[in-house]
């Protein structure tokens, strides 16, 4: 008797499970309905990214941190190099992404004769006027894409240095400015493949990010398989709409800049690159550069999410793509078999997220 008193006194202390529900549903509606008021309006970018991802998705099939990466480097002002082996979509997805811009696109297929003056133009001798007139490469426009890069020797990789850093080209004394936007995608072979170069350490630092691009799955192989029949004698270009002009991609461009980031992720960031000088796996460390690629790609990323301020996973997504191609792996751990993308992983779980 007492016991079940006991019982029952016990089971009234416990709230009905019609009440609990209740309560959930109740928080869930008021959580649901919790909007942060950005102090920025991102809601056009965010359009702009959705329709990107839109038109170049009609086309191709998964990959889409390769298609993130790419949109962030544009809003970024950076540049990106795309890695995997022949046949994996590198070229068309640039050329895809280009094609829903409404700016100025030059492809340069990098080969091993290529001269410095087949990319950046050279002075023709007018003999009309009797003087030496500049004559623009393809370098000269919005978007580049450079089919191969690894294909060509030094001297020619070179030519990129100064318009990839500065935006200019200096030819003859005379220094030519590029117009915004500017952005260079560029692809290239596993260095394992026959007839490549190794790109130096110089010209690798000058890309925001490396994007590795892998093997599609069964699944997706089909899919491409599927778009690829349904196309018949249709370009795949012809399908992407060009929608977005260059003077709004500065805009989004000048909106990514003024992303809040506040000073305890600055030194996250920090701690992040000095722990690559002091990793005893790593030979060479990321450089003051590495970390300014951080910031800026992690305010790229806050913006395509919608948010006007940086959190620690956007510093998190960047840090791979932007770290893994710029330190080198000591000579010991890489026979092993040890990638610099396991060893910046490692260093993110080792170095204290801020809270």
């Amino acid at each position: 008797m007492d016991e079940n008193r006991e019982s029952q006194d016990h089971q009234d202390f416990l709230p009905k499970s019609d009440t609990i529900s209740s309560i959930d549903s109740s928080a869930l509606d008021d959580t649901n309905n919790l909007q942060f008021q950005n102090r920025l309006d991102l809601s056009e970018l965010q359009q702009s990214v959705n329709k990107i991802k839109q038109e170049v998705g009609k086309i191709i099939v998964g990959q889409k941190d390769m298609v993130d990466m790419l949109i962030a480097s544009l809003l970024a002002k950076g540049h990106s190099l795309i890695e995997g082996v022949p046949g994996v979509a590198k070229t068309v997805t640039a050329k895809l992404l280009a094609k829903s811009l409404s700016v100025g696109f030059s492809r340069i297929q990098f080969t091993p004769d290529l001269m410095p003056s087949d990319i950046l133009g050279t002075s023709v001798f007018n003999l009309k006027k009797s003087e030496f007139e500049f004559k623009k490469g393809p370098i000269f426009s919005n978007m580049i894409l450079i089919d191969e890069i690894n294909r060509a020797p030094a001297k020619t990789q070179a030519a990129l240095f100064e318009v990839m850093e500065e935006q200019q080209i200096t030819i003859d004394g005379n220094k030519f400015k590029l117009d915004a936007p500017f952005i260079v995608l560029a692809t290239q072979n596993p260095v394992e493949q026959e007839g490549t170069y190794r790109l130096p350490e110089a010209q690798l630092d000058r890309f925001l990010f490396k994007i590795d691009v892998n093997y599609p799955n069964l699944d997706e192989e089909i899919e491409i398989l599927s778009r690829e029949h349904e196309l018949k004698d249709k370009s795949k270009t012809d399908v992407v709409t060009s929608f977005l002009t260059g003077d709004q991609i500065v805009k989004y461009q000048n909106l990514v800049s003024q992303i809040v980031v506040e000073k305890h992720l600055l030194k996250y960031i920090a701690e992040l690159i000095v722990a690559t000088r002091s990793n005893q796996f790593l030979y060479l460390g990321a450089s003051p550069r590495a970390s300014i690629a951080i910031l800026k790609s992690s305010k790229a990323f806050a913006a395509m999410s919608g948010r006007d301020f940086v959190t620690p996973e956007d510093i998190k997504r960047a840090a791979i793509p932007v770290l893994h191609h710029r330190v080198i792996v000591t000579p010991e751990r890489e026979m092993e078999g040890v990638s610099s993308k396991q060893i910046i992983k490692q260093i993110i779980e080792t170095v204290e997220i801020p809270r």
